[in-house]
């Protein structure tokens, strides 16, 4: 644990009211850790206060947390990443928790859940996102068949190997939300552990919008399941396409059954263009199934190959 690099990673944008604060308390916590603060924009004093904090500060001119973390999982080097919001919502002893899941326990993704335990109920100011964050939790566990207990959380532990293979699309706050379907789908070991949660102090201002960024939210759980689950979802709009077009083409069977001639005839014409079009629809999801597949396997073997040189240049190097 004394050879391991941890690096603190702080999305940060106007938090001159806690970041200092956030900063003197992870270094209690890890004093041999690299604290990094990612400003995106600041227009307040959090770059200095952070700097004389004695934190490394680095500047994101892309808005958005997506595009901060897309930068820090790219330039920052270690073996254990800590990601947490810099409003002080989150108490830095709760990280060893995550970082003992990680380093000790081969944890790719350790999650502050902050749910379980009743704490972001109880702290949280802000019923609607109360609401949002079980709204999102119900979608993505039906979907995706599993069993997590919090999805949006800013408090995470990352494993290098990690943290070096995902490649962040996302460029605002939905970044938690992609990163949990991401080790979702490509099978990486994901724990959970129940945190304390207290909400902003007095004068720190959140920077989520309820419905905005719900709204993100949402439309990335939809693209992310089309993307990763192309079968079921192309296949669910065929079978309803498919139903529909029974449903036009009932007038015009019924007429061919009684009077051995259709009256209906537009109805006929549509109910086969809407049959042809759940089929290609089914059509559609077989393909991107199998293309998929491969990708998959593809970033499986990548992974191999990686894990292979790495272990090569570690015994070349002993």
């Amino acid at each position: 644990m004394a050879d391991t690099r941890i690096a603190v990673l702080i999305p940060c944008y106007n938090e001159e009211t806690t970041i200092k604060k956030v900063i003197e308390d992870f270094r209690t916590q890890f004093p041999e850790a690299d604290i990094y603060v990612y400003d995106n924009n600041s227009s307040d004093r959090s770059v200095e206060l952070a700097r004389n904090a004695g934190a490394i500060v680095r500047v994101e001119r892309l808005q958005g947390k997506g595009h901060v973390v897309r930068s820090m999982f790219l330039e920052v080097e270690a073996n254990c990443y800590i990601l947490v919001d810099g409003d002080d919502t989150y108490p830095a002893e709760e990280a060893h928790k995550l970082v003992k899941a990680v380093l000790e326990d081969g944890v790719d993704m350790a999650v502050g859940d902050r749910l379980s335990n009743g704490s972001y109920s109880s702290e949280n100011k802000r019923p609607f996102h109360d609401l949002g964050n079980n709204l999102v939790l119900r979608v993505i566990n039906h979907l995706f068949h599993s069993d997590l207990k919090d999805i949006m959380s800013g408090y995470r532990a990352y494993s290098r190997r990690f943290v070096k293979n995902f490649p962040v699309l996302s460029p605002g706050f939905e970044i938690e939300t992609e990163m949990t379907l991401h080790a979702l789908d490509k099978n990486w070991v994901i724990r959970e552990e129940p945190i304390a949660y207290r909400d902003r102090p007095q004068g720190s201002v959140s920077k989520l919008n309820t419905f905005s960024d719900g709204r993100k939210v949402l439309t990335t759980i939809f693209s992310i399941y089309k993307d990763y689950q192309p079968m079921r979802f192309f296949g669910t709009l065929s079978l309803v396409v498919c139903l529909l077009g029974i449903l036009c083409g009932l007038p015009p069977i019924i007429d061919f059954i009684d009077y051995q001639y259709v009256y209906h005839v537009p109805l006929a014409v549509l109910a086969a263009a809407i049959e042809m079009l759940a089929f290609n629809l089914l059509t559609c999801g077989i393909i991107l199934d199998t293309i998929s597949k491969n990708n998959k396997r593809n970033y499986r073997l990548q992974l191999l190959h990686e894990t292979e040189l790495a272990a090569s240049a570690e015994k070349g190097g002993s």
